[in-house]
Formats: structure tokens, sequence, C-alpha cells
């Protein structure tokens, strides 16, 4: 059986993290993290970047932080 490779983005929180953030740092959070997947997405296009597999990483991050955002959001 294979070892699973570790993520190589240590820079992205984990949904725990994202939980312990307010709604403000999760808003701000959401909107940096949509700006650097369209940049990523504009390199892909002009055939500059190099892994595309980030978009993938990319928009699920996106994702997990609006499905925290939502639960707070309904929360309140």
């Amino acid at each position: 059986m294979a070892a699973k490779k570790k993520n190589e983005t240590a820079a992205r929180p984990a949904a725990q993290d994202l939980r312990s953030m307010s709604v403000e740092e999760l808003r701000t959070a959401l909107t940096e993290q949509r700006q650097e997947l369209m940049g990523a997405r504009f390199k892909h296009a002009a055939a500059q970047l190099e892994k595309t597999s980030e978009l993938k990483v990319m928009r699920k991050q996106v994702a997990r932080i609006e499905t925290v955002l939502n639960e707070k959001e309904q929360r309140a």
C-alpha cells in the first residue's frame, strides 16, 4: 500500500482552524483566497502555471471557508 503524500501547501488552514476564526476574519480569508484563485486561473490560461493541481486545492479551500462561514452565519 502506498504511503499518502503530505500536502505541500502548508499555509492552508484546516477546517478546525477555520472554525476558530471570527466571521470577519473568514470573509477576509475568503476574499484573499478567491483573488489567489483568480490569479492562478489567469496563469493557467496563459500556460504559466506550473502546478495545475493547485487550482483544485484552491477551489476546495474556498469551499471550506464558505462552508464554515455559512455554519457561523446560520448559528447567529
